[in-house]
């Protein structure tokens, strides 16, 4: 009878131990203890496949240790449309925030990344998909305006399977709003590095995702807008294999480069500061620029010259 409880007290041990001291990695099969994974930065140390990670500690990898200040946590999204599918966005909502804490698919803040002021997104997959929604556009579109007013680079960290569809046409309108206020950043010379996780689809890729001054990547991040399955149904054709992976994608051209977690801190740092020297040369020629213009004059004074020195004709025959 001992004999029998002993073994059910300890299948009872095990069944609760391996779930929380053991991981499994995807790629290679192999089993390893937590500390192991976790020591690092949850990549695994046979295959180096990278596993999803929270945006907190996606964060805690990236930015200066203490750095990191969150704005916009009060945020949080309605339900408009009174959308509902096998369950109300309402409920789907509150599910979300039970499992991650959280109100929104995204993280916003300042910070430093060596020693360089930067303004950073960092979306949180664990929540509904780390779908972009109205939300989630709008602490874009606020980060994007303090890296514009402290005039300092800008970043997000993409991790996500898309626009959310409980929210229709509001999360698509996210696409263009993003975009646009992207191009405001660019218009004043400032930088946005664009980072690609594991996944990073749908409108999410089809948007600001891809608009980077630089375009980075994790090692085989799934990187795309439709799924394989319904680009073949499609096309009708078979497709290359990892198509949609960086380092095909990298081989094309469609990004810039494919950066190891454990290097990306010191990736960032030295292309930030690549960034702060290329500006501070940048107003000597604005300087020059003006001398030219004010030496060769204006377009319309210019114009000006040319009609009075061209000869008139006569208006009768």
């Amino acid at each position: 009878m001992f004999g029998n409880i002993f073994s059910s007290m300890m299948s009872d041990s095990v069944k609760q131990e391996v779930p929380e001291q053991w991981i499994k990695c995807p790629k290679c099969s192999a089993l390893m203890y937590y500390k192991e994974v976790e020591a690092k930065q949850n990549v695994c140390p046979k295959c180096n496949h990278h596993f999803r990670i929270s945006a907190e500690k996606r964060i805690d990898s990236i930015v200066d240790e203490g750095s990191f200040v969150e704005h916009d946590q009060s945020l949080a999204p309605v339900d408009p449309l009174k959308f509902s599918d096998k369950k109300p966005y309402k409920k789907r909502l509150e599910e979300a925030k039970a499992k991650t804490g959280k109100t929104s698919s995204v993280m916003s803040g300042s910070c430093t990344i060596g020693a360089n002021p930067i303004e950073i997104v960092v979306f949180d997959f664990s929540f509904m998909g780390g779908s972009l929604g109205s939300v989630e556009g709008e602490k874009i579109v606020r980060a994007i305006g303090r890296a514009i007013e402290k005039e300092c680079g800008f970043i997000i960290v993409s991790a996500s399977g898309g626009a959310r569809m409980q929210e229709s046409t509001y999360s698509l309108l996210q696409m263009s709003k993003t975009s646009a206020a992207l191009n405001r950043l660019h218009q004043k010379g400032l930088p946005f590095i664009s980072i690609l996780t594991d996944p990073t689809m749908g409108g999410v890729s089809a948007s600001f995702a891809m608009l980077g001054d630089i375009i980075m990547a994790e090692p085989g991040a799934l990187i795309g807008f439709a799924g394989q399955r319904v680009i073949k149904q499609t096309v009708g054709v078979d497709l290359p294999e990892g198509f949609q992976r960086s380092e095909f994608l990298l081989e094309h051209g469609l990004i810039d480069m494919i950066v190891d977690r454990a290097d990306m801190h010191d990736t960032l740092s030295g292309l930030f500061k690549l960034f702060k020297k290329e500006k501070t040369m940048m107003p000597e020629k604005e300087v020059i620029e003006e001398d030219i213009t004010q030496e060769e004059g204006t377009e319309e004074e210019m114009l000006e010259v040319v009609s009075e020195d061209t000869p008139k004709e006569d208006s009768e025959v």
